[in-house]
């Protein structure tokens, strides 16, 4: 029986599922509304051997919860790339509700994987950049659900729970290179991606592309329910890539964090080394999967937009799309 059915017969039962990690609350922008969000299956099978197995080594024929979700991941990835795969993307589309009249594509016979449609491309102006007039604003990176806050010390307060969360360590750099100091204290954006999502990411602002860097790492799920997990440090342990980039007008340094999860495959640039952007410009996708990206702004560069701070400061994410307001500029 779906979540859905159960909530109508059961109410408050959402709740209790809150609790043993099966989903999280979402708060719609510009709204008071609020829903509940149920994990899909392999992520919440990821949970449960990360938070009760046991010592969490040893499991399933010897081989530790981190071999498991990463043989997982990149199994299904490439069965995801298979022309078979084709055949999941109906069933996908329905289970999901996705809006295939906003596709480029809207003609799924088209596609030649699974893992094509799920990183589909949208119609020219299916995410039109709010205040676009504006030089000084600052748009939603990604289809997501959001948390934001003005330092990382704030965000380690309401939302990121991982004792080994910090800059350098999310970056791979020292505590005492000139990178960690940049970005000491830095605002940040969480952009949460669920698999129902467009995979596809954007700039928030006009940049100007200086390097990229991939560091490996795990394929842990990134869902809040892990991330709000004290000692559990999902950022900094999953793959990630990373854009190191300047706002084009004002030359401040920006990092852009591209956060590998469970069953996501792969992070994919469609962009270069000096290329220049316009906010909302595609970057980049992810293959199958949900995942996030984390974007840090230097200390005092943005004043974030005031209602998406009260809910993270709840805490609870907010459903966003690609070009809605993030914030402005204050420098």
């Amino acid at each position: 029986m779906s979540l859905p059915v159960v909530q109508r017969l059961i109410p408050g039962i959402e709740d209790f599922a809150n609790s043993y990690h099966v989903g999280n609350y979402v708060q719609m922008r510009g709204s008071k509304e609020k829903f509940f969000e149920s994990m899909p299956i392999y992520p919440r099978l990821g949970m449960h051997l990360l938070f009760y197995g046991g010592a969490q080594i040893k499991l399933l024929h010897n081989q530790s919860v981190e071999i498991v979700l990463k043989n997982l991941s990149i199994r299904q990835g490439r069965n995801y790339d298979s022309p078979s795969s084709v055949k999941s993307i109906p069933s996908f589309i329905d289970t999901y509700a996705i809006q295939t009249d906003e596709l480029l594509e809207p003609d799924i016979s088209k596609y030649s994987t699974f893992n094509e449609f799920f990183h589909r491309k949208l119609k020219d102006g299916a995410r039109p950049v709010q205040n676009e007039e504006d030089p000084k604003q600052v748009c939603s990176a990604v289809d997501c659900r959001l948390t934001l806050f003005e330092s990382v010390s704030l965000a380690k307060q309401f939302w990121i729970k991982g004792n080994n969360f910090d800059i350098p360590t999310l970056l791979g750099v020292s505590p005492d290179s000139d990178t960690a100091a940049q970005f000491s204290e830095a605002s940040i954006a969480v952009f949460r991606l669920a698999p129902a999502d467009y995979h596809r990411f954007h700039s928030p602002l006009d940049l100007t592309l200086s390097s990229f860097t991939d560091i490996p790492g795990q394929y842990y799920t990134v869902n809040p329910q892990a991330v709000n997990e004290s000692g559990f440090d999902v950022f900094t342990a999953n793959k990630r890539s990373i854009l190191y980039a300047t706002h084009t007008p004002t030359g401040t340094p920006i990092a852009y964090v591209a956060i590998g999860a469970m069953l996501v495959g792969s992070v994919i640039w469609t962009k270069k080394e000096g290329d220049i952007v316009t906010r909302g410009e595609e970057l980049g996708y992810f293959a199958y999967g949900g995942s996030t990206v984390v974007v840090l702004f230097p200390k005092g560069f943005i004043g974030f937009d005031e209602d998406l701070m009260e809910n993270s400061k709840r805490p609870i994410e907010t459903l966003m799309k690609v070009g809605y307001s993030l914030g402005k500029i204050k420098v």
